[in-house]
């Protein structure tokens, strides 16, 4: 039984390890063919322009400070805050959020803890519920950095 089971093995073993010489009679090419829809043309470019503008849009923000005015569940004690905002700080841009249930009023785009103060020293009197200064993503202005460069 050993030695049908050992021939039975060397007989696997070199056909397992053999290789086999086979010429084809089609003509070898280097070509490929893609037969692809053209509609991922079209999702491509798409994809290509939203890359584009988030990276545009990351070039004009950076980490700095806003100033939270208020946060209420009363829509219109928001718009009033955000205009009486726009009424005495017009150099101040102001953000509403709703975050369910809260409307959350925030404006500003400080870059230094400093800056906040101060405007937060002045509108303390006009929010007697308190102003306080957050940590947040904030927009800058090209023309600004410009001007700083050039002063």
């Amino acid at each position: 039984m050993r030695k049908i089971l050992l021939v039975f093995l060397v007989l696997v073993m070199k056909t397992a390890f053999s290789q086999e010489n086979t010429t084809s009679t089609l003509p070898q090419t280097t070509a490929v063919i893609v037969h692809k829809d053209p509609r991922i043309d079209i999702l491509v470019k798409k994809q290509s322009s939203i890359n584009t503008a988030v990276k545009k849009a990351s070039a004009r923000s950076m980490r700095g400070y806003r100033l939270m005015i208020i946060n209420t569940n009363k829509r219109n004690e928001a718009i009033d805050a955000k205009t009486k905002i726009y009424t005495y700080f017009p150099e101040l841009k102001a953000y509403l959020s709703y975050q369910s249930p809260y409307f959350k009023l925030k404006a500003g785009n400080f870059k230094t803890r400093d800056e906040a103060e101060k405007y937060r020293k002045m509108m303390t009197t006009m929010f007697p519920k308190g102003v306080f200064i957050l940590n947040d993503i904030i927009e800058i202005k090209p023309e600004k950095e410009k001007e700083e460069f050039e002063n």
